[in-house]
This record gives structure tokens, sequence and C-alpha cells, in this order.
């Protein structure tokens, strides 16, 4: 009996010893790498926000502002040339059928959709992960010079204006929802789900986008 007391001693001892190695190991490989993370996620959101809204010469990140939506907060990095507000680039996010997805949408100082990246998303490879590129220029679903201000983009089925990805609705929806949220952000009003057409607040004409965005910003 005492020796199945002491060989069980022995036992724990060794996890117990084990598991502390371990976990200091973790904490050395995660101190190690995380600065080079944090740069190689600053340059991966540098260059997005070069893509989406180009053509300006001060620093959109340096100048971030946050806005809150619904309760909720958004990034929005504003970019100008020559002191002039050009448009901005907004990240925002929707729950996919895998899970969130989180876009960064630029738009010109008219609140028209410039160009869009997919920062990170958990839909099914062949399918919902088309939502990288289906809505880019040029593809079925291009959303390049829409804007969400004259009406919250929605799929066809839906009744909206672009076609969703082949088999791939909840995907569609939850993109659409998040670049509609981006918009509300930008412009500093609240814009309907597409889906439900559930409505707080009624944004404001295209034409007056470009003015909300610049005095919300500017006030933060």
């Amino acid at each position: 009996m005492k020796k199945l007391e002491s060989s069980l001693k022995n036992m724990l001892l060794v996890l117990t010893g084990v598991t502390a190695i371990s976990v200091a190991l973790l904490a050395y490989v995660n101190e190690l790498t995380k600065e080079p993370i944090a740069q190689a996620n600053a340059k991966t959101l540098s260059d997005a926000v070069s893509a989406v809204v180009p053509g300006f010469d001060n620093d959109p990140i340096a100048e971030k502002k946050m806005q809150t939506v619904n309760d909720v907060d958004y990034a929005v990095y504003p970019a100008t040339k020559g002191g002039q507000f050009i448009g901005a680039a907004v990240e925002a996010g929707a729950m996919g059928f895998g899970g969130e997805l989180k876009v960064l949408v630029g738009f010109d100082a008219e609140g028209n959709i410039i160009d869009y990246s997919l920062l990170s998303h958990v839909e099914t490879p062949g399918l919902g992960s088309k939502a990288a590129d289906w809505f880019k220029e040029g593809n079925k679903g291009s959303i390049k010079g829409m804007n969400p201000g004259k009406a919250p983009l929605s799929v066809s089925k839906d009744g909206g204006q672009v076609d969703a990805i082949t088999a791939s609705t909840i995907t569609s929806r939850a993109f659409l929802n998040a670049v509609n949220a981006a918009y509300a952000a930008y412009a500093g009003q609240n814009v309907s789900d597409a889906a439900t057409g559930a409505t707080q607040k009624v944004v404001e004409p295209a034409e007056n986008a470009a003015t909300e965005a610049t005095d919300s910003i500017s006030a933060k």
C-alpha cells in the first residue's frame, strides 16, 4: 500500500513539474512572438488602408478615431490629401456562417464604396471564404461605387442589388451587414440590417455623408 502511495505521489510531482515547465515555455514563446505578430498585424492593416482608400498624404492609422454606433465601437481611419478630406477606411464585423468576419471598407468623400479588404474570417473554404474577392470590382457581386447611404446593401434574394456568393447566402448577408455598419460609422448614423430591415435612425442622403463623417470624426 505504501509503495502504491509513493508511486502516486511521484506521478503527481512529475505531472506538476511537466505542467510548470510547459507553462513557462509557452509564456516564453508568447513573449518572443508577441512583437513580430504585432508588427505583422500593423503592416497588414496599413496595406489594407492604402488599398481601400488610396491617394491620401496623411497618416490615417495615426489619426484613427473611434465611432460608436448602436453601442458598438468602430475604428475609422480618415484620409486627407492636401488637408482636404477625401474619404475614410472603416473596420466593421458581423457574424457569418462559421463565426465573425471582419472587413475594412473604404469610402470616398461622397460615401461611395471604393474597395474593401476582408481582414479575417472563419468561413467555409471554397464557399464563404470567397467573400475575400466576390464583392470586388469586376466580379459578379461587385459593390464598388455603391452607396449604403442611399439604401442599405442587401443580396438580390432579399430584394437588393448584390449577387450573393453561390451557396453562401448567410456569409453574403453577414458581409453586407458589416459593410452597412462600416458606412454607419463613417457617416455617424445608424443603418438598417439588410436582412431584417430593422432601423434605429434614418441615414442621411449620400450628398451629406462626407459632411457627417468629417464633423463626427473631428468631434472625437
